[in-house]
């Protein structure tokens, strides 16, 4: 397809990429000279992106080290992280080092499980019900349909939902190191198929929305969806007065006060300093689908007076993240992927318990900051 200017739909060279920035710029009088630097291969990157003109550049830091004591992830790690917020990338190193003197962060991956949840088009209850039995007679069928679209993928469980003439089913897939939703994709319009021929019933959408993908759903902060992640910290009462400048009492009242109370106020999915904040930078620099952070929002984070130290947890319901495939493959993204070792096959476990600690201790920072009035100062001393 050609458009005004002379942009081209196709076409991966690089050769392709300069003439088509230049018909941008000719339609839109700018110079694109910024965005015409990058350093990977522009055919490679074309199965990551449509009409390709240059690539953004966004300044990349580490926080870190910091000890994480996990199933997957063991000893300590620097994390990547891109982001154009000022204090940020400072305020999640100073959690990690607090978190170190602790005695650093245990982690655990509790589920792990990519979702697709089709709508179908039924003739009534009844006829829901019939298919609710058929698909519950046929689980081995249908797992047997799945692993004919994939060598990694894995049907891990079905639920229904019906709702007058539509029935949702919420299929959960084990996907491996992909992130899995394109894999979860294919493997649902391949079961759908067979559930179509076998009851009648209609597939109106591959996604109903019950899935739910790229959406805060309180289905996923309760069920899960990718990874769940818990991760938790004790600091002594002597380092957070020294290092946070603040009580634990204080702390914990913040915490309450903010993140369960305001959070309840507000309706708010999650409850949370700035979870995003970290999901954002740490999903960004690897090549994970930022789409995702919505679903990293949905963290709640706990502080607890115990014995009177500071015991602080992260619950990540959902983090959706690979180390295969996708924006991992590009090199920038699989060098900080490397960085913490999380590049290719048998990681993203531990990809996901690295990102929970990260978010660990972000809210550990901020929340301290609010507690001793010093958040503020902070931005303003660092150029925010």
């Amino acid at each position: 397809m050609e458009q005004k200017g002379g942009l081209k739909n196709r076409g991966y060279s690089h050769a392709d990429v300069d003439e088509r920035r230049k018909a941008v710029e000719e339609f839109t009088r700018t110079n694109l000279e910024s965005i015409s630097k990058f350093c990977f291969d522009s055919e490679k990157a074309s199965k990551n992106i449509e009409n390709m003109i240059g690539a953004i550049q966004i300044p990349l830091g580490y926080a870190g080290p910091v000890l994480i004591r996990g199933d997957s992830a063991k000893g300590e790690f620097l994390i990547p992280l891109a982001t154009t917020e000022g204090a940020l990338v400072a305020s999640i190193s100073r959690g990690m080092s607090v978190i170190n003197e602790g005695g650093g962060a245990r982690v655990k991956v509790f589920q792990d499980g990519m979702t697709r949840a089709p709508v179908f088009k039924t003739n009534g209850i009844d006829h829901c019900v019939q298919v609710m039995e058929w698909i519950d007679r046929n689980i081995e069928l249908l797992s047997s349909v799945v692993d004919t679209t994939t060598n990694h993928g894995k049907l891990i469980s079905v639920e229904s939902f019906p709702a007058g003439r539509n029935l949702f089913i919420r299929f959960t897939y084990g996907t491996g190191d992909a992130m899995g939703m394109n894999m979860a994709t294919i493997a649902t319009e391949a079961v759908c198929k067979r559930i179509e021929e076998h009851t009648g019933a209609v597939m109106v959408s591959v996604s109903g929305n019950m899935c739910s993908d790229k959406k805060p759903a309180a289905i996923n902060m309760i069920k899960g969806r990718g990874k769940s992640v818990i991760a938790e910290a004790l600091i002594p009462k002597e380092i957070a007065e020294r290092r946070l400048h603040a009580s634990v009492d204080s702390i914990v009242e913040t915490s309450v006060r903010k993140n369960l109370i305001g959070s309840s106020m507000s309706v708010t999915l999650g409850a949370n300093a700035h979870a995003a904040n970290m999901v954002a930078a740490l999903y960004i620099a690897t090549g994970q689908d930022p789409a995702q952070v919505v679903s990293g929002s949905m963290t709640t984070t706990m502080c607890e007076n115990v014995e009177g130290d500071l015991y602080i947890s992260v619950r990540m319901p959902s983090v959706e993240v690979g180390t295969v495939g996708g924006g991992t493959s590009l090199p920038a993204q699989s060098e900080a992927l490397s960085i913490m070792g999380c590049l290719g096959n048998e990681k993203a476990r531990k990809f996901a318990e690295i990102v929970a600690v990260t978010v660990l201790a972000g809210e550990l920072s901020t929340i301290s900051a609010q507690a001793a009035g010093h958040l503020g100062k902070a931005h303003k001393e660092l150029g925010r």
